[in-house]
């Protein structure tokens, strides 16, 4: 099985482009499980689980999975947290929120915000000038202060209350839809992680084949670990180098 960060890593400069999606395509063709793990909304979650060729998405930094059954035309939705659970927590997420946009000029909710039912997504580079990085820092601090997990992707700072993560629902996935422990050696050699920012860190520390796209050199000085390949081409068209490469060694 192969996650996949969204945002840098299969799109390019927020769009997919047309050899992203072939990959996408080849690889569910090729019979391989294709997971996208993001920190986008449950909302564009939704979209993805059922349109792409994917065999699941982990959506808001590994609140949820979405499973799009397609021979029972059903969505099947794993959260974490209760309906009323994730209502109290977003009250005390527009606290924090407040606090960033007073003391963080030229930041800003992110556009997707409406769609998020678990965090809340600052902007600092995707629809405002890019934030200097003391400026990004500051908004980490800021809902470190606030007692939330901060976690930087390429494009937003996502913070959200609760000890998840990726990686805790990449092995549940795992479990629960493909019937594989990654806490195991054996397990773990079947999967790998490809990814581009900070916030795939633990992904990158925790599988043996974790891949960056190129770009991810340019958090090198933000990484301490990185992963261990990382393709020649950037965005896009690094994760559709990895898909050749892929399916050639297959074949």
């Amino acid at each position: 099985m192969i996650f996949a960060d969204i945002d840098d890593t299969i799109t390019t400069d927020g769009r997919l482009e047309p050899a992203a999606f072939k990959a996408l395509w080849s690889l569910h063709e090729a019979e391989l499980a294709v997971v996208p793990v993001t920190g986008r909304p449950a909302g564009w979650c939704d979209h993805f689980a059922r349109m792409w060729p994917v065999s699941g998405v982990i959506g808001e930094n590994g609140a949820f999975y979405f499973r799009y059954d397609q021979r029972r035309r059903h969505l099947d939705q794993h959260y974490l947290l209760s309906a009323k659970a994730r209502a109290r927590l977003q009250v005390r997420l527009q606290k924090v929120r407040d606090q960033i946009l007073a003391q963080v000029p030229g930041s800003a909710v992110a556009s997707d915000q409406p769609y998020r039912i678990h965090d809340l997504a600052i902007d600092f580079c995707e629809d405002v000038k890019r934030l200097p990085p003391a400026s990004i820092d500051r908004i980490v601090a800021l809902f470190q202060k606030a007692g939330a997990t901060a976690k930087v992707s390429s494009i937003h700072v996502n913070g959200w209350f609760g000890d998840y993560d990726k990686l805790s629902m990449m092995k549940t996935f795992a479990w629960e839809i493909l019937g594989l422990r990654l806490d195991e050696a054996k397990d773990r050699r079947r999967a790998l992680y490809v990814g581009d920012s900070p916030n795939d860190e633990p992904a990158f520390a925790f599988f043996e084949r974790a891949v960056g796209v190129a770009n991810v050199r340019d958090f090198e000085d933000r990484l301490k670990h990185p992963p261990r390949y990382v393709t020649r081409a950037r965005a896009g068209a690094g994760f559709a180098e990895l898909a050749r490469y892929l399916l050639r060694s297959r074949s």
